[in-house]
């Protein structure tokens, strides 16, 4: 993936985008790469879109975006108002909210919830993306969560184990409001990606996962 962002002209600021259903999904599931790939592509900027969340999440969504995205790289921070828990009942609103979206820039990156993710959200989430972003470079990423899902992913990012230690500490910081959950501890984050670097063979033995439904390697 990072090989792919270098092959984008020099000059030209790579455009990020990434969705998550609910607060912390973008940083659970893809900050680590977007610290590897920001590192690599000064120049690229990020949009973040989260489609629900309390206003007390929304405050440490954004806190979380401030902590992990340097200033000059930050985007669009957008948040849809759709319930927790209850996407599939609002199709039509959330297909709505997703077109809106064809306003912002286009990205050359568009990272989002995995297609077989078991929960319902974030499931409505993919399908939404993968209708309104079809000319664009996607990756999936992954959540733990109590009903399972980890898969058998094709795409890795090895990350250092300085951006990964960079992850779980302003994870853990910005969202107070989750630190009660039993899988919401650094240990859960760190055993997922040693997971995947031993997967990858990344010289950290860290990295991030992702599914890579389809690429473009030339463009003519």
């Amino acid at each position: 993936m990072l090989d792919l962002v270098g092959n984008l002209p020099a000059r030209r600021s790579a455009r990020i985008l990434c969705v998550g259903a609910h607060c912390d999904d973008i940083e659970i599931g893809c900050s680590g790469a977007l610290q590897a790939l920001l590192q690599r592509r000064r120049n690229a900027v990020v949009d973040w879109v989260v489609l629900s969340g309390t206003p007390a999440r929304r405050k440490e969504a954004r806190s979380a975006m401030m902590r992990l995205i340097r200033p000059r790289q930050r985007g669009v921070l957008e948040f849809g108002e759709f319930p927790d828990g209850r996407f599939p009942a609002l199709y039509a609103p959330i297909k709505d909210f997703f077109e809106s979206l064809k306003r912002l820039p286009s990205p050359d990156f568009v990272f989002w919830h995995e297609r077989s993710d078991r929960h319902q959200d974030h499931r409505i989430v993919n399908e939404m993306v993968w209708n309104t972003f079809r000319d664009h470079l996607v990756l999936e990423y992954e959540i733990p969560k109590w009903d399972g899902g980890i898969g058998e992913p094709n795409c890795y990012v090895p990350v250092s184990a300085a951006q990964l230690r960079s992850k779980v500490k302003h994870l853990l910081a910005a969202y107070a409001s989750q630190r009660n959950r039993d899988w919401f501890t650094s240990e859960t984050f760190l055993a997922l990606a040693r997971l995947r670097g031993i997967e990858c063979r990344a010289p950290s033995g860290y990295a991030e996962a992702f599914y890579m439904r389809k690429a473009t390697l030339i463009r003519l």
